[in-house]
């Protein structure tokens, strides 16, 4: 069996979770350290209480772990382990311990308790370069924790550059991409397509618009206003359809840009159920995000919808999902004038849904499935752990591919 432990039921990752379970060749189990997002709680980063209105733990084996009270409600970094959870999984079956990343205490903990005891771990989170604290502290402290991971699952390429350069030895690297469920997507758009037009009215999208849409938490860190000043740049040019702003989500920046935008859209918090609504109505998905957008999943949700996406360099998405394919459409983060380019690009020029699919197709959670069915094939049949670090490495480890 493997043991997952996770911070709370996403709706990115129970699709994998599912499919592992229904193919049946690598037995999962999913270990929760939080309720999050299945009562109706505050989220901060939305700034307003919620609970996703999808089924987010059928379909799998799970349970919720025992963890201490957090210290702090605003963050998963204080979840702790109330028990040596490892131990327990051992006892239950499990042979590898996966974890998913290393934003809380527990995941820690865990790695540590399973190391101890032999159980080996795999870890997939979606740090890159440039997302990555770069501080002594930080890196000390991750080299102590990949040096107890026996494999790490890379979720694109910059988060394989990242391993790699924190001097994670290439054998132990497999390619689990980040991913939605493209094909749940896909019917969705298709099912909304005919409704394209009420859907416009709906979000208050004048007809001759050309609308883009901005999906996620009004937080600075998103930088929304870079997407207001791109678009205005447009309209004072006055060539080709007006642009129009949907900004889809709720945060802390809502009345500031509802005061200084006033002709945009609005939606507020729109559920997993509706979001695809957003998508139907938009011809483009903007996401100007910082490096802390370590991917940028809603650009798998908007290209398997047949919406092409604009983002930022800084978004993890970028080199893999948008760069190789469209370069015009990606920008220097920050910089309004480039975004404002990209921005006429799409309009000009945008991708079809076919081959925006194409191109998202190489993100499934298939891939992910597949590459995690592999690891647990090869370590069944070699369950010694082995060292996952070339050398451990030190405050100014080199990467290994230039030795």
């Amino acid at each position: 069996m493997i043991a997952v432990l996770a911070t709370h039921p996403i709706q990115y990752q129970t699709p994998v979770w599912r499919m592992l379970a229904a193919r049946a060749r690598a037995p999962v189990k999913v270990f929760y350290l939080s309720r999050q997002g299945l009562a109706c709680r505050r989220d901060p980063g939305f700034g307003r209480a919620l609970a996703w209105d999808v089924d987010l733990l059928g379909g799998y084996e799970h349970e919720f772990a025992r963890v201490r009270e957090a210290r702090r409600q605003d963050s998963y970094f204080w979840l702790s382990l109330a028990e040596n959870l490892p131990r327990r999984m051992q006892a239950e079956g499990a042979r590898v311990l996966w974890i998913q990343g290393w934003q809380t205490l527990a995941y820690w903990q865990a790695a540590a308790l399973a190391h101890a005891a032999g159980l080996p771990v795999w870890l997939r989170g979606d740090t890159n370069a440039m997302s990555a604290g770069r501080n002594l502290v930080s890196r000390v402290g991750r080299a102590a924790l990949f040096s107890r991971v026996d494999r790490f699952l890379c979720v694109g390429s910059g988060n394989r550059d990242f391993y790699l350069a924190s001097g994670a030895a290439p054998s132990r690297l497999a390619s689990a991409p980040h991913c939605v469920d493209n094909a749940i997507w896909a019917r969705r758009a298709e099912a909304l397509r005919p409704e394209r037009a009420r859907l416009r009215e709906a979000f208050g999208i004048p007809p001759d618009a050309f609308c883009v849409a901005f999906v996620g938490k009004l937080l600075a860190r998103k930088r929304p206003f870079d997407l207001v000043d791109a678009a205005r740049a447009l309209n004072f040019r006055g060539r080709g359809r007006p642009v129009h702003l949907l900004f889809v989500g709720d945060g802390e920046l809502r009345a500031q840009l509802q005061a200084e935008c006033p002709e945009a859209s609005f939606t507020g918090f729109l559920n997993q159920s509706r979001i695809a609504e957003a998508y139907v109505a938009a011809d483009c998905l903007a996401l100007p995000s910082e490096a802390s957008e370590t991917w940028g999943l809603v650009v798998n949700e908007a290209m398997a919808s047949g919406l092409p996406a604009v983002v930022s360099d800084s978004c993890g998405c970028a080199a893999d999902l948008v760069r190789p394919y469209w370069s015009e459409l990606t920008h220097r983060c920050g910089d309004a004038l480039g975004l404002a380019k990209a921005l006429a690009a799409v309009r000009t020029a945008p991708p079809a849904p076919l081959e925006l699919r194409a191109a998202v197709a190489r993100h499934d959670p298939l891939l992910t499935v597949e590459t995690v069915e592999r690891c647990y094939a090869e370590l069944l049949r070699d369950p010694a752990p082995k060292s996952a670090y070339a050398d451990l490495p030190g405050p100014h480890a080199s990467d290994p591919r230039r030795a």
